[in-house]
């Protein structure tokens, strides 16, 4: 049995036979989409119950080997953000450079890529940055919005990631018609979000 929402994919898988391992850092952002680290094979089963359709890896990194292969047996779009000219950008002292925002926000604002994961090496600061950019869409709080990319920092948390939510222009994002409903967006369909 799996926790759902009107039918739709599976919220927070329950154990079936054996025990579900979450990758690192796991965690519920909406319906649909997810956020963690960097996930294991021990993790794998975990993430076949949420049945996704695509994970979005924020690194300069090549994902492993062994996962990509996984993602694509699992028939998930495995999409690499944050390589090319922006892997330069992309270190663990640096925020996420604002194209791989922007690029990230269009993917999660896209329907069709749902079920989606996002993550990177740790869930923390690359993960978190994007995801605290879409709390800002949402018109969160910067206080609600900082203290959720804390809780998933840690003790790790950058002032430089929250700096660059902080200043991040939402205006740079094009809200799709037809974006998620369990987003819950309050910007005008089809026009740029502020």
């Amino acid at each position: 049995r799996r926790s759902t929402h009107k039918g739709s994919t599976p919220l927070i898988p329950t154990m079936r036979a054996g025990i579900l391992v979450p990758p690192q850092n796991f965690g519920l952002v909406e319906d649909g989409l997810y956020r963690s680290g960097q996930p294991t094979e021990l993790s794998y089963p975990f993430l076949e119950q949420l049945q996704l359709r695509t994970i979005l890896h924020l690194s300069a990194d090549e994902p492993p080997a062994e996962f990509a292969s996984w993602a694509s047996e699992q028939r998930i779009q495995l999409v690499r953000l944050g390589a090319g000219a922006d892997a330069n950008m992309l270190s663990p002292w640096k925020p996420v450079s604002e194209e791989v925002v922007v690029e990230g926000l269009r993917r999660v604002l896209d329907p069709s890529s749902y079920p989606l994961l996002v993550m990177c090496n740790l869930g923390r600061h690359r993960t978190g940055t994007l995801i605290g950019c879409l709390r800002k869409l949402q018109r969160w709080s910067l206080t609600s919005v900082l203290e959720e990319y804390r809780r998933h920092a840690c003790a790790k948390s950058r002032h430089l990631n929250e700096q660059f939510i902080e200043l991040f222009d939402i205006d740079l994002v094009r809200v799709p018609e037809h974006s998620p409903p369990q987003l819950h967006l309050q910007a005008e369909r089809g026009k740029p979000a502020g």
